[in-house]
């Protein structure tokens, strides 16, 4: 444990320096932690205090920390060397993890193209689309769909597909042209309506504007069963697979960020398994690397990977890399965790994990201040209301959900709110014991916070 002096120093220091992401730093004295270690599913400050990782580290971790298999991946590829580019030359980790991959992602998803964020994957794709569009004698196609509340990333193509008012509007002069889908959402319905006399409105729009728009669109891009930064806002069954049925009769491509519902979180290894679509272009990171190293990858139809094929002076080149692109000791870590994912007997304890989290969900169903539970797998969100019946939100200043998980610390519970929505995707690796805590502690939060 680090030395009462030290701690003060580095709190020091951080203040002085660091300007954290998306935090109000007027506000970050008040709730800052430092972390210094790792160990299995549960962080340690620098005070020497534990906490589980409810949240995964923003939802990248896996297979927990410091853990074994990960480690020795990594340190016995750093004898052998930690980067070198992909620009003229290959390495043997970045070949072997995108075999891997592609033997696991919908089958017609033959080519990898790595980088290092959420964001560049996405950026990536939608570069791609625009670009094979372009040059293959399709120039009018200029445009993208894409769903209100989207979040994909900060760069200013991933922005631009964006939908949240909260991060985006300010950029809005910088941005290039969308057209909006009004997204499900099922406990808010845009159309009015309640679950028993649902009439799949949000369907009917979403065809409509596909059919309205199509001549002029390139790719549509989604984030498949769960919108995660807009608050774990859960798609009812079969809206997925209508948007792919929409975009082929429609030509147009279909672009799904799995950045965040990817590698197990939603119960599947890739939440569009469970609709059964093949999207013609799709973006993963965060769990990747299984939580240890930044690392993307944007996956492409062979057919789109040809329509950037030709002869040099033809300039048909997607001219688009990173420094760190396929880097080693990342791709490593990748091959590791995918390893670990595929483990014998790993797939059916996710799936009674899962199961046994929905049960532990529903005892907080009840509470007056829980107006909807969202779950996909190993993904939840927990939304608080002031008026469970009217749905009456809380006042934005009050910052309700921030107030509940600051008081969940005090039971060993770490996580980070979406406004009132409580944030619980703890790894893959986590205990039903482990579970059961993080649950309670956001039970007696509520309860304190916010009254019985």
């Amino acid at each position: 444990m680090t030395s009462r002096k030290r701690a003060e120093e580095l709190r020091a220091l951080d203040a002085a320096h660091i300007w954290h992401p998306f935090t109000q730093m007027s506000l970050f004295e008040e709730d800052k932690l430092l972390i210094e270690r790792g160990e299995g599913n549960y962080l340690f400050d620098i005070d020497g205090n534990s906490y589980f990782d409810g949240y995964s580290s923003l939802w990248v971790n896996l297979h927990g920390h410091c853990n074994p298999v990960v480690n020795e991946a990594i340190k016995k590829q750093l004898d052998l060397i930690a980067h070198s580019t992909l620009l003229g030359s290959s390495n043997i980790p970045s070949i072997e993890l995108a075999q891997k991959l592609c033997e696991i992602t919908p089958k017609k998803l033959t080519k990898v193209f790595y980088s290092d964020s959420g964001s560049t994957a996405v950026e990536i794709a939608l570069k791609m689309a625009y670009q094979f569009r372009q040059q293959n004698r399709e120039k009018r196609r200029k445009k993208y769909f894409s769903l209100t509340s989207a979040y994909h990333g900060d760069t200013i193509g991933s922005v631009s597909v964006g939908g949240i008012p909260l991060f985006h509007q300010t950029f809005s002069d910088l941005l290039f042209e969308c057209i909006q889908i009004e997204a499900p959402h099922c406990y808010r319905c845009p159309w009015g309506k309640e679950k028993e006399n649902c009439c799949r409105e949000c369907e009917k729009a979403m065809e409509q504007t596909i059919k309205e728009h199509a001549k002029d669109a390139t790719a549509l891009i989604m984030e498949p069963l769960m919108q995660g930064a807009a608050g774990m806002i859960a798609h009812p069954k079969g809206y997925l697979k209508a948007v792919e049925q929409a975009c082929k009769q429609h030509g147009i491509l279909l672009i799904l960020d799995e950045v965040a519902t990817g590698f197990g979180r939603t119960g599947t290894l890739f939440a569009c398994e469970q609709e059964a679509v093949e999207p013609d272009l799709m973006c993963v990171a965060k769990g990747i690397s299984g939580g240890y190293l930044p690392l993307a990858a944007t996956f492409a139809t062979e057919e789109i990977y040809e329509g950037f094929l030709g002869k040099y002076e033809e300039l048909r080149t997607f001219f688009h890399g990173h420094s760190y692109t396929g880097n080693q000791l990342a791709c490593s870590a990748g091959l590791a965790s995918l390893e670990l994912l595929h483990k014998e007997g790993e797939k059916e304890r996710r799936a009674e994990l899962s199961a046994f989290f929905t049960s532990l969900l529903n005892q907080l169903s009840s509470h007056p201040h829980v107006g909807d539970i969202r779950q996909k797998g190993l993904m939840c969100g927990i939304e608080l209301v002031k008026n469970k019946k009217t749905k009456e939100a809380y006042p934005f200043e009050e910052r309700l959900g921030h107030k509940v998980l600051l008081k969940a610390r005090e039971f060993g519970l770490l996580t980070r709110p979406l406004g009132d929505v409580l944030i619980l995707i703890p790894p893959l690796s986590a205990s039903k014991e482990e579970l059961e805590g993080a649950v309670e502690a956001i039970g007696k939060s509520i309860d304190i916070v916010c009254g019985k």
